[in-house]
């Protein structure tokens, strides 16, 4: 979109909005799209979608008993949370269940009463309607072979979510960097907006964490919902927005071209906004056919762009507009994920000023740049970053305030370490100065059919060539003690990785090993090198 056609867009959707209530500007959206629905309930074959009678969903399902095959993992819990809350009958097993894993995450699933079950095959029974899969459950679960038996219907958490989503007046957060925190971050915003919109997202708000809720899911009281739009497995093209954001394009689970051609019908479906990502060079080259977009960004002439930032640890401050906003995450990205959020409220039509203070309060997500703790001058922080551009976002934003990096990175699977290879080494060759040290335990397995034919050392061995400080130490726990003696104050030990919940568990045992510093032998470079330790 030329850049006279964004600023009249702007202008003139600014002037429409402010004639119009929030509230009232909902609502009327929402009978246009109720007049406009051509999809229905899930009534056939499993993983399908068929017409039916366009009633509201969460009306209809109030009979239907779910049954959720990994329900401890971040998005399937997601969803499980909200059916519970909207009354559905709600059970689930998950590997981790079984094996005695992250405890807190299924205690807080049985306190909001969805019941656990091993995962042989005992949770689903002839009151099962709907056994609910992600793409990682294999053929062989035992569930999956009990359901198959009983010959009840198996559909995607992808399928299901679209189901859920379509049929309200949705949020899409897109894109391969950033969804989670600008999904959180609108959602904060709606919220504190009292729009009180139901919420499905990838991470943990800090807002909403507490004894019995996960911190990932919410249900409102509106017709708004907004999601985590994930790109991983396809699913994305499945939704039809009001509105998208689409935060970036990187090689991730998928090529850049492959994810591109996602992202072009996630727009072609959205029905009203396209929000995009102005500093991203690979959206740049794509041509988006939607008739409004509105672009964000710190350069390249964003119609919504951020003034006078400063930055501080773990604070981060700037103005749109002539508004001031603070929000407690470091980084030039976070100040883009932040514009990107302010974007969508104001399509809502909530002033600047009331998105300030929400941001403001904003406490973040667990495991995106969360501070664990802080003992002799050294923080351990805990990071989700798993991918070449993320990994590279978070070493940049830590390098801001501290001295020097101790990175530890766990890769999150085979398939993944073995296609994102070179570009994880470009990314850390480039991000590391030659005073920081890298480690890496060995690749993260979640369990089922993978292809072991790539190691951490195998990275590491590239990273250790171009000249950077990269040890290979197969077990995670043992890197604690070799830490402990070589961090000194101003340093920050930097823990990435996805999918493992335990890395925060990993992260807290650092932490504790410097305060309690029972390990008193401090290893030197060359030692490293020479045990490979």
């Amino acid at each position: 979109m030329a850049k006279k056609e964004t600023e009249r867009f702007v202008k003139e959707e600014t002037e429409r909005l402010a004639k119009e209530r929030t509230e009232e500007f909902v609502k009327g959206e929402m009978e246009r799209l109720r007049k406009g629905r051509t999809e229905g309930l899930i009534k056939g074959c499993p993983g399908e979608l068929v017409k039916g009678d366009g009633e509201d969903l969460g009306r209809n399902l109030a009979l239907f008993s779910y049954h959720f095959v990994g329900v401890g993992g971040i998005g399937m819990s997601a969803i499980a949370q909200v059916l519970k809350e909207q009354g559905h009958t709600v059970s689930g097993s998950d590997r981790n269940y079984d094996k005695h894993i992250t405890p807190y995450v299924f205690s807080k699933l049985l306190s909001q009463g969805i019941s656990l079950h091993p995962q042989d095959g005992s949770g689903v029974n002839e009151n099962t309607h709907f056994i609910v899969i992600s793409s990682a459950i294999e053929e062989e679960n035992p569930d999956i072979k009990k359901a198959r038996l009983l010959n009840k219907k198996i559909i995607k958490r992808a399928n299901l979510l679209a189901e859920i989503f379509n049929h309200k007046y949705g949020i899409a957060i897109g894109g391969t960097n950033g969804k989670t925190t600008v999904s959180s971050m609108v959602s904060y915003i709606l919220d504190y907006a009292n729009l009180s919109p139901t919420i499905i997202i990838g991470g943990c708000i800090k807002n909403y964490v507490d004894k019995v809720h996960l911190g990932n899911a919410k249900t409102g009281t509106s017709d708004i919902i907004a999601i985590e739009a994930d790109e991983s497995d396809g699913s994305i093209v499945s939704y039809t927005p009001q509105t998208s954001v689409i935060t970036n394009v990187s090689k991730d689970h998928n090529t850049i071209e492959e994810i591109s051609k996602m992202f072009v019908t996630l727009s072609e479906n959205t029905r009203k906004l396209l929000i995009l990502n102005a500093d991203c060079p690979h959206l740049r080259t794509i041509h988006f056919k939607h008739k409004n977009i509105v672009t964000y960004g710190l350069h390249n002439g964003a119609a919504l762009s951020a003034k006078n930032i400063t930055y501080k640890p773990f604070q981060t401050l700037f103005d749109v507009n002539g508004q001031s906003f603070e929000i407690h995450l470091p980084g030039s990205y976070n100040v883009s994920n932040a514009l990107a959020a302010i974007a969508v409220a104001r399509s809502l039509n909530i002033p600047d000023s009331k998105t300030s203070v929400a941001l403001k309060q904003f406490r973040g997500i667990q495991r995106r740049m969360d501070s664990i703790g802080e003992v002799h001058g050294i923080r351990v922080i805990d990071d989700y970053a798993h991918n070449p551009e993320k990994v590279k976002a978070a070493i940049q934003a830590v390098k801001l305030h501290y001295k020097r990096i101790i990175a530890i990175f766990q890769p999150h699977g085979y398939g993944p370490a073995n296609f994102m290879k070179e570009e994880l080494v470009e990314a850390f060759v480039t991000a590391l100065s030659s005073q920081d040290i890298l480690f890496m335990p060995e690749i993260y397995y979640a369990g089922g059919t993978a292809s072991k034919n790539i190691s951490s050392a195998d990275i590491i061995q590239q990273v250790s060539k171009a000249g950077k400080k990269a040890f290979f130490i197969e077990k995670r726990d043992d890197i604690i003690p070799i830490i402990e003696g070589q961090t000194h104050e101003g340093d920050c030990i930097l823990v990435m990785g996805a999918r493992d919940y335990t890395l925060t568990e990993f992260c807290e045992k650092i932490l504790q090993g410097l305060i309690q510093k029972k390990m008193l032998k401090n290893y030197s470079i060359q030692e490293m090198k020479q045990n490979r330790i």
